[in-house]
C-alpha cells in the first residue's frame, strides 16, 4: 500500500516537473521569439531631419558714429575733435539717450609724413579718426535717430561711413527664450517626415533611436533689413521601424 502510495505521489511529481518544463520553454520562446524581433527591429532605422525657422527683431544695436579731421597742429586738432564729440554728445541726450548708452572712443590719430608708403606732397599732416558709439536695447529709437543724424551737418559735423570696421550692427540676444519652442517644431516636423517615409515603405514607425540639436544661426532676413533675423535649427532624429 505504501509503495502504491509512493509510485503515485512520484507519478504526480514527474507530471508537475513535465508541465513546469512545458511552461519554460513556452515562456522562453516566446521571449526569445520577441527579442529576435526586436533585434531584427533595430536593424531598421530611418534617419530624418526637421527644420524651425522664425524672425525675430534684432533687441540690441550698436551705432558707432564715426568722422574725420584734418590739421597740421596737434593742439588744433585736439580742440576741434573734443568740440564735435561735445556736440554729437549734446545731440544724442537730447534725443533721449541716456549717458550709459554713450561710449567715446580716444581719436587715432595718423601722422602722414611718417608714413612710409607716401610719396606724393601732403596737404595735412595729421588724419584724425573719432568714433563715439551707440548701444541700446531700444532698436526702434536708434533707428529713428540715424535716419535724424543729418542735423549734425548743421552743427559742422559730417558723420563719415563705409568703413567696416563702424558699421552699425544689430543683435539678437533673446535666443535663450525661444528655444524649447523651435526644437518642438523641429523634432514634429522631423518625426512627420519620418512618418511618411514609414508609409510609404509599408512600415510602423517605432521609438526614437536617437536624436541630435543642430546648433542654431542668427542672421539677416536680408541686406535691406538687418534689424529683422532670421533664426534657425535643424534637428537630426534617428527612429526606428517595425513591421
Amino acid at each position: 500500500m505504501q509503495e502504491q502510495e509512493f509510485r503515485s505521489n512520484r507519478s504526480r511529481s514527474r507530471i508537475i516537473e513535465a508541465a513546469i518544463l512545458s511552461i519554460g520553454l513556452v515562456v522562453m520562446g516566446i521571449v526569445l521569439k520577441a527579442a529576435i524581433h526586436d533585434f531584427s527591429n533595430k536593424d531598421r532605422v530611418v534617419s530624418v531631419k526637421g527644420l524651425a525657422e522664425k524672425e525675430v527683431m534684432a533687441d540690441k544695436v550698436i551705432w558707432p558714429l564715426m568722422y574725420k579731421d584734418l590739421g597740421n597742429d596737434l593742439t588744433t586738432l585736439y580742440t576741434n575733435i573734443q568740440s564735435k564729440n561735445k556736440t554729437i554728445v549734446e545731440f544724442l541726450l537730447s534725443r533721449g539717450i541716456t549717458q550709459d548708452e554713450i561710449s567715446v572712443t580716444p581719436p587715432e590719430i595718423i601722422d602722414m609724413e611718417a608714413e612710409r608708403y607716401i610719396n606724393q606732397a601732403i596737404q595735412y599732416r595729421y588724419n584724425a579718426t573719432s568714433v563715439i558709439t551707440v548701444t541700446s536695447s531700444n532698436v526702434e529709437k536708434i533707428r529713428k535717430l540715424i535716419a535724424e543724424q543729418t542735423e549734425l551737418l548743421k552743427q559742422g559735423v559730417a558723420i563719415t561711413g563705409g568703413d567696416y570696421r563702424y558699421n552699425i550692427v544689430y543683435e539678437f540676444t533673446g535666443l535663450n527664450q525661444i528655444k524649447p519652442e523651435m526644437i518642438e517644431e523641429a523634432t514634429m516636423n522631423a518625426r512627420e517626415a519620418a512618418e511618411k517615409f514609414a508609409l510609404d515603405s509599408g512600415s510602423k514607425l517605432g521609438k526614437i533611436r536617437n536624436a541630435s540639436q543642430g546648433q542654431f544661426s542668427i542672421s539677416d532676413r536680408d541686406e535691406n533689413t538687418p534689424y529683422i533675423k532670421n533664426v534657425r535649427v535643424v534637428t537630426t532624429v534617428n527612429y526606428y521601424l517595425k513591421n
